[in-house]
């Protein structure tokens, strides 16, 4: 008679805490009830269009430039935040100044800010008659009512995303890293690309698609700096709330059908770039 194998599952992993099956149950119910149906109504919302209408409704024109602005200006915004992110993080790691409780307290505060009062502010600074705008504006530089302004308003509410998932990374990996990289000869520049990027690229990706996946959905901060115009400045959010208003049900779902299978597809390349990161840092 063959003896069962003791050994775990590889997909289950050992754990001193009992009760795998109870947590898991009550984890998958959660998220079924929370994720899963609501998903599943907006599927079962847009297959009552038909495929001809829901590809004549989810890729019109329109449709396709509010996907383009609404992505485009996401992974912008996200590469800006990535960038700027880091180097805030690495400001409120490595760093003791006056007034750094205050600083941390300031990232946080798109978390805390109504995005609409956020929206409302930067297009009272950039807009052409604005505190900074009227400067701009001689210069042929137009910022509010265009994709720039709808930048702006993206990284402003993704900053924090990329500033919290680093921070941790780089406060555990400690300076003793970079004297130990210095004593073995390396310069600054080897040390952050061979030796500190390398361990926080997988907490930076996570930032980025956090910012990333909050622009594509930002509705409040952006409709007061967009100008809403169709072709040119509206967002995919912003014409999903059109179709509602116009009591366009099914139009609106397709639209946030093809907005949400987009969504998916890009986080999960970046999540599976993130794994494949993580194993070739722990190989």
């Amino acid at each position: 008679m063959t003896r069962p194998d003791p050994r775990p599952a590889r997909w289950r992993q050992p754990s001193v805490l009992p009760g795998f099956g109870l947590s898991f149950g009550f984890a998958l119910a959660w998220l079924t009830l929370i994720v899963l149906i609501p998903l599943a109504t907006i599927f079962l919302r847009a297959a009552g269009l038909g495929w001809h209408e829901f590809l004549a409704v989810g890729f019109s024109p329109r449709a396709m430039a509010a996907y383009r602005l609404s992505f485009g200006t996401a992974a912008m915004a996200g590469l800006v935040n990535a960038v700027f992110g880091l180097l805030v993080a690495w400001v409120l790691v490595r760093y003791t100044f006056p007034g750094k409780q205050v600083v941390s307290a300031l990232v946080d505060l798109p978390f805390a800010l109504p995005t609409a009062v956020a929206g409302i502010a930067l297009t009272a600074l950039y807009a052409p008659e604005g505190w900074i705008g009227q400067y701009l504006e001689p210069l042929g530089i137009k910022v509010a009512f265009t994709s720039i302004g709808i930048t702006i308003a993206l990284v402003f509410i993704g900053l924090p995303f990329v500033v919290r998932s680093v921070e941790p990374v780089l406060a555990d990996l400690g300076r003793e890293v970079e004297e130990a990289a210095a004593t073995l000869g390396a310069t600054r520049w080897q040390t952050f690309t061979r030796v500190i990027f390398p361990a926080i690229g997988p907490a930076l990706l996570t930032g980025f698609a956090l910012a990333f996946a909050r622009g594509v959905g930002e509705y409040g901060s952006v409709i007061f700096i967009s100008g809403n115009m169709p072709g040119r400045t509206e967002i995919a959010p912003l014409l999903i709330v059109t179709q509602l208003e116009q009591y366009a049900y099914a139009g609106a779902t397709a639209i946030a059908t093809v907005m949400m299978l987009a969504s998916f597809a890009v986080l999960l390349l970046i999540n599976t770039v993130q794994a494949m990161s993580r194993r070739r840092m722990g190989a």
